[in-house]
């Protein structure tokens, strides 16, 4: 994403993840305004931690760091345990705001794109493949879910839109089979990025899972390298289930980066602090509305300042 795009992204962000004066900081110097700090104070902050579903261990181990320093008496009031919060969590998401670059040597780079049913894994892609072609690169989409005609329908919609190149097969074909043939395709007609979608599922279901594995050994059957990436849609609004998704994806197709989407919902956002911590795996983007401009490469330092801040600034 270019940088002149970034600011207007991230204050939409600021003013979806929280409604006005609701941020943490907000919320705090309402109630405490310039009060030093006290167990209210941080019996409070605790609360709209786990509140924000940031999850109990990150939760814990955010309020031991702060209160080491307040004991150490180097945190005087609200103000400046909320600096050091900001800053605290953006140490902790830092290490996985790793945005997801095309490696123009693996052509075409091959992503593959998972996720359950309704965590906006269909328009993740139409949004990665206006990205994409935004760029100037040739874009092709496979419609791998075909199980549901509206996604392959859905694709054709943002195919046109973009620009993008569009394989698909009649409903209820295999879907290893569109993707053999998408990045056959793919190669055949030198498309710089192939983004595959799959068809939404449950983790638990373990038959559908093993399709999953299926349709990435198929690719790299095409190309020994390929997927280049396997990228999981979280739907933010699962809270704690996000996380549980996260990691069984992981151990069935070795995922290896994330999108954050529906952060303009209910969810305020904590739910990235916890699987930043328990799974380290890279956040590639965030998404926070329907449009094509509501999504971004994340961004550690602003995700923490509209985390605590709301829509302020």
């Amino acid at each position: 994403m270019s940088s002149d795009s970034k600011p207007g992204f991230f204050a939409r962000l600021r003013a979806r993840l929280t409604r006005p004066g609701t941020g943490l900081g907000s919320e705090l110097a309402r109630l405490f305004g310039a009060r030093r700090i006290d167990a209210e104070v941080l019996e409070e902050l605790e609360t709209r931690l786990l509140a924000a579903d940031v999850g109990v261990t990150v939760t814990q181990e955010l309020l031991e760091g702060l209160r080491a320093r307040v004991a150490r008496q180097q945190l005087g009031d609200v103000a400046a345990l909320l600096e050091a919060l900001q800053a605290d969590i953006t140490a902790l998401l830092r290490p996985v705001a790793q945005p997801l670059r095309i490696d123009p040597s693996r052509k075409p780079f091959t992503i593959l794109v998972v996720g359950v049913n309704g965590s906006g894994k269909t328009t993740t892609i139409g949004k990665l493949a206006n990205l994409y072609t935004q760029e100037g690169l040739k874009v092709m989409l496979a419609a791998g879910d075909t199980f549901r005609a509206a996604a392959t329908e859905q694709l054709g919609i943002w195919a046109s839109r973009t620009g993008a190149e569009l394989i698909a097969q009649a409903p209820g074909a295999d879907p290893a089979a569109v993707a053999f043939d998408a990045l056959s395709a793919a190669r055949s007609r030198g498309a710089d990025v192939l983004i595959a979608d799959t068809a939404g599922r449950l983790q638990a279901q373990t038959h559908l899972m093993e399709e999953l594995r299926k349709v990435r050994r198929v690719l790299g059957k095409v190309d020994p390298s390929a997927p280049h990436e396997v990228l999981l849609v979280l739907d933010a609004n699962q809270g704690q289930n996000a996380l549980k998704q996260a990691v069984q994806f992981r151990e069935a197709v070795g995922v290896t980066g994330l999108v954050l989407t529906k952060l303009d919902g209910s969810a305020k956002g904590g739910i990235v602090l916890a699987i930043a911590r328990q799974l380290a795996l890279p956040i590639r983007f965030i998404g926070i509305g329907e449009g094509a401009q509501d999504f971004g490469e994340f961004d550690a330092d602003a995700f923490a300042r509209a985390l605590i801040d709301g829509d302020k600034g």
